[in-house]
């Protein structure tokens, strides 16, 4: 079968939305796929250096949760885009501007981010992520007119969308104490959609593999918008004040978390999406990946700070800012590889032990300084990771 959608052509421009088989072989992304995961790096990027500033002006709390808020709003559109894709992909001329409707919503809700830290006004944000989201129920209603196998589905989909959309506005006259309990209330009616969209319908046709791609793809991107912020922060610290000891062994630390967290997450065979439930435990499990892979970025500029004596936060502080997201990322690795079994992780006690000495060396910082535990931080991944990778082959050896 080849690797285009599966559709009856109506004309040149327009083709019947079928859905694609889920066994299809060399079912890969496709360039606008992958165009439309461009437009997320500027958000990922904008809702990065949010908390970075937070984090600087010592403000945790509130900072965390401004990037907990708007990072959702980030992954969960970035992710209902790629399985629909996965399911329904046509790429004729609707859909193509169906999408291109979709990016213009991202960096709408891109430029809104800044508003949501400051001031904690979520409007922007909200117009950005509605237009994205009405763009996915006019995908899904073209797909429940043209594709009768699954119109239950997307039906249960469109309305459910739509309706948690509606809550979305409505939310914004929700303030005070209200607030966050609605966010929370609508944060969990969107997770509930899929699992009710599929409940006792005909399965969406989503493609094992092509899902684990885009997610593999997804966290390359991230990953690399975590060195280009560090790199800023690294050539900002040398023309202030030039070459530092400090400075140097924080660049050196942060490339060695990046490689180190890559390698680890692309070890193993391929995930196994065997099941609708292994698909989502994958699937919202790396809202909790990217966020802290992107964390780790505004980690490190912090570091950077603390390295020049900028920002209004300890050397502890600085430490855990790194540190905490690291251990995060670890742990969640960990626990996904283990549920889709991908014999990428030798012993979880390994992992966990990583996680600790990451963790004690981000409490350590004024002892041994934010240079020294960042790269300590970055050796000691380094070894979490050479230590899995001896544990699986051995294992794998003695079969």
């Amino acid at each position: 079968m080849s690797g285009q959608a599966e559709a009856t052509p109506t004309g040149p421009l327009r083709r019947v939305m079928r859905g694609r088989d889920p066994g299809e072989r060399h079912r890969a992304s496709t360039p606008l796929e992958l165009l439309f995961d461009l437009t997320f790096v500027v958000a990922v990027s904008q809702a990065a250096s949010g908390l970075h500033h937070a984090l600087a002006e010592d403000h945790p709390g509130s900072g965390l949760a401004a990037y907990a808020a708007v990072f959702f709003a980030i992954w969960w559109a970035w992710m209902n885009f790629s399985w629909f894709a996965s399911a329904y992909d046509t790429d004729d001329v609707p859909y193509r501007l169906l999408t291109l409707l979709q990016m213009a919503g991202v960096l709408v809700l891109a430029s809104g981010v800044t508003a949501v830290f400051e001031d904690g006004d979520f409007t922007v944000v909200v117009i950005g992520y509605v237009v994205m989201r009405a763009a996915m129920v006019a995908q899904w209603l073209r797909a429940a007119k043209e594709y009768p196998e699954g119109r239950g589905s997307a039906l249960r989909y469109a309305a459910g969308i739509s309706v948690v959309q509606l809550c979305w506005i409505a939310r914004l006259w929700a303030t005070g104490a209200w607030a966050w309990p609605t966010f929370l209330v609508l944060v969990a009616a969107e997770l509930a959609v899929p699992a009710w969209a599929e409940y006792r319908g005909r399965a969406t046709s989503w493609h094992p593999g092509h899902i684990a791609e885009r997610y593999s793809l997804f966290t390359i991107i991230v990953l690399g918008e975590v060195i280009l912020g560090s790199l800023a922060a690294v050539r900002s610290a040398v023309d202030d004040r030039g070459v530092s000891a400090p400075v140097l062994l924080i660049a050196i630390g942060g490339l060695l978390l990046v490689f180190a967290l890559w390698w680890i997450y692309f070890t193993g065979n391929e995930a196994r999406l065997t099941t609708l439930r292994t698909a989502l435990v994958w699937g919202y499990g790396h809202y909790v990946v990217f966020a802290a892979l992107a964390a780790i970025g505004a980690g490190l500029e912090v570091a950077l700070d603390g390295a020049e004596h900028h920002g209004h936060f300890s050397t502890r502080g600085a430490g855990l800012a790194v540190a905490v997201p690291v251990v995060i990322v670890l742990l969640t690795l960990g626990a996904l590889h283990r549920a889709t079994r991908t014999g990428a992780v030798g012993h979880v006690l390994l992992v966990v032990l990583g996680a600790l000495v990451v963790l004690a060396l981000g409490f350590g910082a004024p002892a041994v300084g934010i240079g020294g535990a960042v790269l300590g931080m970055g050796l000691a991944v380094s070894a979490t990771l050479a230590a899995n990778l001896f544990t699986v082959r051995r294992r794998a050896g003695g079969r």
